[in-house]
C-alpha cells in the first residue's frame, strides 16, 4: 500500500517517498512549557502520533523528534510571576504535558530535544549565517536578512504586507528590512542568557528548531509538522535559515499542518475565556474519548469542539467496546498472526489517504457491525480481530471491554472501581498484553491515581 500526504509547501497531495526508506525522519514542533496544555496543544500531538504509527507500519526505522521549547519570553514571565528560576517552571509543565499526552494515548517520540540543551549549536549556526552573508549584527541583536533568500514566503504564500502583519514583530530602526527576524537578542536583568560573540543574550525562537533538527536528524528531513498557526512566521523562518546555512539544500521534503481547534465555532483564546485544558477535560471523560474526539475531523480541517463532543465520543466507544465484549487479543483461539496484518488494512487504507481519520473511524464501525451480526463464532472473532487491530492503529480500543466499562461506571475515587481496573491490568500483563496494561495505567494516572508494582502485588496512591 502507498502513503499519500498533503504537502503544505506544494499545496498538493502526493505519494510519500522518503529520502532513505531505511531511515524516515519526522520532526514536530512541541509545546512551549509555561502553562497547562490545552486542547489545541493536544491536537498536533494526537495527529502526528497517528502519522508516526502509520509510518512505523511501512518503514523499518522512523526517527520521530518532538521538541520541548523551554526558552521563551512567556516562560520568563511565568517564572518572574512565581519568583522562581525558569527551570522550575519548565520542568513542572514538561512533566504535566507528558502526563496529559500519555493519558490521551500519545506515544513518546524517539527523540525529545530541549532548546536549552542546544545553545552552543545555535551560536554556531548563527555564526555560520553571518559568515555566509545571510545575517548581520545590529544594536546587540543578530538578525536574518530575508532579502538574501529569494524564496522567502513560499510556504505561507503571503504577500509582503501580510507577512509583516503576521510576523507580529517589532519593526525596529536597526533592521535593514522590517521583515528581518531575530536570531539572537540581548538579555538583561533576570532574563536567562548565555555568553556569545555578540554579547550576553539568548537565541530567537525560530533558531531553536533549526538547530535541533540539524543536530538530531540532519540537514534534510522527510516530514516537518506542526499546527497551522506555526506556518508563518515560525516555519517560514526555519526554512530560510536552514536552507541558507546548508548551501541551498532542501530543509524538509514534506510539510504538514493541522487545523485549529475552535470552541462552539469561535477561536479558542484567553481573551474570549474559552480555553479548554486537557486536565479539566480528563475530569469529564477518559483520555481515550478525548483522543477519539480529536480524530473525528480530518487533521487539516478546523475541529469545532462543543458540549456534545465528549458525549458523542463516549457513545461511540461504548458501541465499539461492546463489540469486543468477549474478545481475547492474541489468545490461542485467535487466527494466525497474518490476521493482525489484515486487520489494519481497512484502517490503513484510510490513513494512507492523507490521514483520513474520519474514514478510519467509519471502518471501525463497519468491523463492529460485522462482529455484532456475525453468523458464526469464528466470523465474530475475525471481525473482532479486525476491530481491535484497526483500533490500535488509531491508538484506540486497547484496554479491553471490562476495563472500559469500569471507567464508565463512575469516578475513580470509588475504591472498588480502582480495584476492578487493577485486576484488568494484571490480567492483561499475564497475557503479555503490555500495551493494553499501559493504557489502563495511564488512564488511572490521568485521574490522579498512581499504581505501584511490588513483590506483593500492585498498590495505588493518589498522585501528589
Amino acid at each position: 500500500m502507498t502513503l499519500y500526504l498533503y504537502n503544505s509547501l506544494t499545496r498538493s497531495k502526493s505519494e510519500f517517498m522518503p529520502s532513505d526508506p531505511r531511515r524516515v525522519t519526522l520532526y514536530v514542533c512541541g509545546p512551549t512549557v509555561y502553562s497547562y496544555p490545552h486542547i489545541g496543544n493536544a491536537r498536533p500531538a494526537v495527529v502526528f502520533d497517528v502519522l508516526y504509527r502509520t509510518l512505523c507500519r511501512q518503514f523499518p526505522r522512523v526517527i520521530y523528534a518532538r521538541n520541548i521549547t523551554d526558552l521563551d519570553d512567556k516562560i520568563n514571565a511565568a517564572a518572574a510571576d512565581a519568583g522562581v528560576d525558569i527551570q522550575v517552571i519548565t520542568d513542572r509543565f514538561t512533566r504535566i504535558y507528558h502526563q496529559d499526552m500519555q493519558a490521551l494515548g500519545v506515544l513518546p517520540p524517539v527523540i525529545e530535544p530541549r532548546a536549552t540543551q542546544h545553545i552552543a549549536q545555535m551560536i554556531a549556526m548563527i555564526g555560520r549565517l553571518i559568515a555566509l552573508g545571510h545575517a548581520y549584527e545590529a544594536a546587540g541583536h543578530v538578525l536574518f536578512e530575508i532579502g538574501t533568500f529569494p524564496e522567502y514566503g513560499a510556504l505561507s504564500r503571503r504577500n509582503r504586507r501580510e507577512m509583516l502583519a503576521g510576523a507580529r514583530v517589532e519593526v525596529a530602526p536597526y533592521k535593514r528590512d522590517p521583515g528581518d527576524f531575530v536570531l539572537w537578542k540581548p538579555s538583561t536583568g533576570t532574563q536567562p542568557g548565555w555568553d556569545s560573540p555578540w554579547g550576553y543574550g539568548r537565541p530567537g525562537w525560530h533558531t531553536e528548531c533549526s538547530c535541533m533538527i540539524e543536530e538530531h536528524l540532519g540537514e534534510t528531513i522527510d516530514i516537518h509538522g506542526g499546527g497551522q498557526d506555526l506556518q508563518f512566521p515560525h516555519h517560514e523562518n526555519e526554512i530560510a535559515q536552514s536552507t541558507c546555512v546548508h548551501d541551498g539544500h532542501t530543509f524538509s521534503r514534506y510539510w504538514m499542518h493541522n487545523g485549529f481547534v475552535n470552541v462552539d465555532a469561535r477561536k479558542m483564546s484567553k481573551s474570549v475565556g474559552n480555553v479548554l485544558l486537557v486536565r479539566d477535560l480528563l475530569k469529564e471523560a477518559p483520555g481515550e474519548a478525548i483522543r477519539l474526539a480529536l480524530l473525528s475531523a480530518h487533521y487539516r480541517k478546523p475541529l469545532d469542539w462543543n458540549d456534545d463532543s465528549l458525549a458523542r465520543a463516549l457513545r461511540t466507544l461504548d458501541r465499539l467496546y461492546a463489540a469486543l465484549e468477549d474478545f481475547q487479543p492474541q489468545s490461542e483461539a485467535q487466527p494466525d498472526a497474518h490476521t493482525g496484518a489484515e486487520a489494519a488494512e481497512g484502517v490503513l487504507a484510510a490513513l494512507e489517504d492523507d490521514l483520513n481519520t474520519p474514514r478510519a473511524i467509519a471502518v471501525l464501525h463497519e468491523y463492529a457491525h460485522q462482529a455484532k451480526h456475525a453468523a458464526t463464532a469464528r466470523a465474530r472473532h475475525q471481525a473482532q480481530a479486525l476491530l481491535y487491530s484497526g483500533g490500535a492503529q488509531l491508538g484506540l480500543l486497547q484496554q479491553g471491554a471490562a476495563a472500559w466499562k469500569a471507567l464508565r461506571r463512575g469516578p475513580v475515587a470509588d475504591q472498588d472501581h480502582i480495584e476492578v481496573l487493577i485486576q484488568a491490568r494484571n490480567e492483561a500483563r499475564r497475557e503479555r498484553q503490555f500495551q493494553r496494561a499501559d493504557v489502563i495505567r495511564d488512564d488511572l494516572l490521568a485521574q490522579g491515581i498512581v499504581l505501584e508494582d511490588g513483590p506483593e502485588g500492585t498498590t495505588w496512591r493518589l498522585a501528589e
